[in-house]
């Protein structure tokens, strides 16, 4: 499947919910405004949704919310999607609150990688950041620990922000200790994001190669996303940056997003999409969706407008939209 300016669309990004047991910052500090149950997806109706876009070519999925495993089955349904035919890979993004109780469940749903977002390893700001106290970050590293001792591909999120710039090179050491890549993600300007200020690339990247000079470019590709990665010979695992803002990527941009309401997003800057969800419970058949999802895709914007607010029309919070 390819859009009309020639780039190849195979990736998606799939919120199974727009609950989350956090509050953060850059999300939702005051809480959460729910969809009402019926308008959230089932997971047949999702599942429906992949193997539309499974014929155009979508084989690699992201299971994002929300926090996805707030969701009952969450795991059950992450196995039958990768067991569809065509699926090539299905990984999961989430805070990791609940992620030791399903991890084994996810290793034997032969889950191809884990993200957890961690903004910080200080007790006192990671609990300002995320609002909650439900875990501690020495209990979320501990699960790290055992998603790497499983052989589960881990890789480490953190949102750049002024409150955990002190943490930049804490957060690039868990690459040293473990192997795992640790990915830097410049603030969105949606929803709450839009209200605060992080520090961009550049300065996180002249303070790391502060302290590893030897930093250097890889031209090594990770994962289906847009990071761009960083080596070090001190380093077991990568350090990676998603920079939206200041180095724009849209050129190379591969993923579409399907929010918990069913609403197929060809970019995060627009509210524009195409309501799968509407098309599903009026009877659409598979090959009805994916020519809806076609023409959804070949529509996707040429770039986002996040420099020039004016111009963006998404004001929904990421959970609403999908992390």
């Amino acid at each position: 499947m390819r859009d009309q300016y020639n780039r190849e669309i195979e990736y998606m990004r799939v919120s199974v919910t727009d609950r989350c047991n956090m509050r953060c910052l850059y999300c939702m500090p005051r809480g959460v405004m729910k969809g009402a149950h019926q308008d959230i997806l089932t997971y047949e109706e999702i599942l429906r949704i992949c193997e539309a876009g499974v014929l155009l070519g979508i084989k690699k999925y992201k299971i994002t919310g929300g926090e996805p495993l707030a969701r009952k089955d969450c795991p059950d349904f992450i196995r039958r999607l990768k067991s569809l035919s065509g699926v090539e890979q299905v990984t999961l993004t989430t805070n990791g609150i609940f992620l030791d109780e399903h991890l084994d469940d996810l290793k034997q749903s032969s889950i191809d990688g884990i993200n957890i977002s961690i903004d910080s390893l200080d007790e006192k700001r990671y609990r300002q950041i995320t609002g909650t106290n439900l875990s501690t970050v020495k209990g979320i590293i501990k699960v790290l620990e055992r998603g790497v001792e499983l052989g589960i591909k881990m890789k480490v999120n953190a949102v750049l922000l002024k409150e955990n710039r002190p943490d930049i090179i804490k957060l690039a050491s868990l690459a040293r200790e473990y192997p795992v890549d640790v990915r830097f993600i410049e603030l969105m300007p949606i929803g709450e994001g839009a209200l605060l200020k992080g520090p961009q690339m550049d300065p996180a990247l002249n303070i790391l190669k502060e302290r590893w000079p030897d930093l250097q470019a890889t031209p090594e590709k990770t994962g289906n996303g847009p990071a761009h990665y960083y080596t070090s010979e001190s380093l077991q695992g990568k350090i990676g940056f998603i920079d939206a803002i200041s180095h724009r990527f849209c050129d190379e941009c591969n993923r579409i997003r399907l929010t918990s309401l069913g609403m197929l997003k060809p970019c995060l800057c627009y509210e524009a999409g195409t309501d799968l969800r509407s098309l599903l419970r009026a009877g659409a058949s598979t090959s009805e969706l994916a020519e809806a999802m076609k023409a959804c895709i070949y529509g996707k914007p040429r770039a986002h407008s996040f420099q020039e607010k004016e111009q963006i029309t998404e004001y929904r919070r990421m959970n609403e939209i999908g992390g």
